[in-house]
């Protein structure tokens, strides 16, 4: 598979020969998104927690007496039907993690970058560098590809100056390729990857 490679201005420089083996993945929409359930259940902290009527302060006496008030009988004044009450079926701490194989997670997130390309919504760069720290240097790159919606540049590692000028951008993510997640690739319309960055993904998936 060959794909165009471009310059920051949006000009055709070359091309890149793809490894099928990565970027030829079938497209496997269950597994995707079991991996992506799994990925976002797995960052949900689970500490919500409410009292239930026994765990509520207060309540011993009973709030009025059983007969004679024309109102219904009430044991207790933290009943949950009592305003001040308890919850119930309260919330409680609770693990929301799932686990997913290494290999699930790696088939899946080839198979989503492979879809990807297929929709024409992956993008190489022949490099992805600025002179100072400007997020209006980055703004003209994104105009000069013609791209919309939310963008992902993929660089093969850390670079400060481009982390703080696209820092800026709203819809405009900067993400190293060992970083990259499967909900990254399929919450993203635009994925902007750099040629060292994909010699990097294939190199880490052969």
């Amino acid at each position: 598979m060959q794909l165009n490679v471009l310059d920051m201005t949006g000009t055709e420089v070359g091309k890149i020969n793809l490894d099928d083996a990565v970027f030829a993945r079938d497209y496997n929409e269950a597994l995707i998104h079991q991996v992506v359930v799994s990925q976002l259940a797995n960052q949900r902290q689970g500490t919500h927690a409410a009292l239930t009527r026994a765990e509520v302060r207060g309540g011993g006496a009973k709030p009025f007496r059983q007969k004679g008030t024309g109102r219904a009988r009430q044991g207790s004044s933290r009943s949950p039907q009592q305003v001040g009450g308890g919850i119930a079926f309260a919330k409680k701490p609770r693990d929301f993690s799932q686990k997913i194989n290494k290999s699930m997670k790696k088939a899946a997130f080839l198979s989503a970058v492979s879809q990807k390309i297929r929709q024409n919504e992956l993008t190489v760069l022949d490099k992805f560098e600025i002179s100072e720290c400007k997020t209006k240097l980055v703004a003209a790159v994104v105009d000069a590809l013609k791209l919309s919606g939310k963008i992902i540049f993929v660089i093969d590692e850390p670079n400060e100056t481009l982390l703080r000028a696209v820092g800026n951008m709203p819809g405009v993510e900067l993400q190293e390729v060992r970083t990259l997640s499967v909900y990254d690739v399929v919450a993203t319309r635009n994925i902007i990857f750099t040629k060292s960055a994909v010699a990097k993904l294939e190199e880490a998936n052969k």
